[in-house]
């Protein structure tokens, strides 16, 4: 590993990463302000780590080994993954009737959506592990990746349609593959939310887990994916030749989801301004509880560990983050 290397980990303002280097893995952390959804901060920050991560690859010395065989998509923010796209932004541009910006915006949620489908065209597989809360843009990301790892309290769904709605990032793509169109609609216009073990039943959720061994029960599938992880990746390569989506399918889509959403009327407007307060009310109750912690903070591994340090990167570390009440406003 050389500065190249670390430089994958450096400068993100909503993101957080951490390597294993047991496990060949990079564990990134949502870690959205003010609210717990896909903001353009966000969403820019893992497109600049998809692409280092891409870059680092394309430019190794022959010979050189690639450290990155796993990806897994997590969050910083205890009981919810992500609760989708930023409808805070959504109802300002569609009041300003601004098309341009609102394609942009799923623009780029799709790309992100894509890269984590074909696991970025990399020898890699990509995993995410839903401790929570995922909806609408959350439960699509979870969806995207190669292996979706939930505990068995999350609950996933695609609440759009309750403000007239619906999820065009890649949810119809997804599940129709998976468990059929009917099925698919079914789960896209009823609004409900399910429970992880409803979702593992019907194929969507690869691997269900107890809800307090997230980490272990992912460190555990990866153990088991190396031993024969030529054979699993190449099946990764079978499946999406089978089941193939073009980049395209999915600009298509947000052609059909920005024009829709330009159609919306006052009262779905409101709707979607109720949904914003309510998740700034639900994550203050998180942040108001002392000492939210979550398994990020592992990487400390002592409580003899003195500040301040340096981390496995280089990075001076000036105090202990664990003992401060609310992480997510930390930078």
């Amino acid at each position: 590993m050389n500065q190249d290397f670390f430089g994958i980990f450096e400068g993100y303002r909503e993101l957080s990463l951490r390597y294993d280097v047991q496990h060949q893995t990079i564990w990134c952390y949502y870690n959205p302000i003010p609210r717990p959804c896909f903001t353009l901060v966000l969403l820019k920050d893992i497109r600049r780590m998809y692409q280092r991560i891409i870059d680092y690859y394309n430019t190794r010395k022959e010979g050189q080994e690639f450290p990155i065989r796993y990806l897994v998509m997590n969050s910083q923010i205890p009981g919810i993954f992500n609760l989708g796209g930023d409808l805070a932004l959504f109802v300002k541009l569609i009041k300003e009737k601004n098309r341009k910006q609102l394609y942009k915006y799923a623009n780029l949620c799709v790309e992100l959506t894509y890269l984590n489908f074909v696991n970025l065209h990399l020898p890699l597989t990509t995993i995410s592990l839903v401790e929570g809360l995922a909806l609408g843009g959350g439960f699509e990301s979870a969806l995207a990746s190669n292996v979706l790892i939930a505990t068995e309290n999350a609950e996933m769904g695609f609440p759009e349609i309750r403000f007239n709605l619906f999820p065009g990032m890649g949810a119809y793509n997804f599940l129709a593959r998976t468990c059929g169109i009917a099925i698919a609609e079914k789960m896209i216009t009823s609004g409900v939310t399910y429970g992880a073990k409803t979702l593992h039943k019907m194929g969507i959720v690869h691997l269900l887990v107890n809800a307090d061994e997230g980490m272990a029960s992912v460190e555990k599938y990866i153990r088991q994916h190396q031993r024969s992880g030529n054979g699993r990746r190449a099946l990764q390569q079978v499946r999406q030749r089978y089941h193939p989506i073009d980049f395209k399918e999915f600009t298509d889509v947000i052609e059909i989801w920005a024009d829709a959403a330009l159609r919306l009327e006052s009262k779905d407007l409101q709707l979607m301004e109720r949904l914003v307060k309510a998740q700034l009310t639900k994550i203050s109750k998180q942040t108001s509880r002392s000492l939210i912690r979550t398994k990020q903070d592992r990487r400390f591994m002592t409580e003899k560990d003195s500040f301040p340090l340096v981390d496995w990167s280089g990075e001076m570390i000036m105090f202990d983050r664990r003992k401060k009440p609310d992480r997510r406003l930390f930078h």
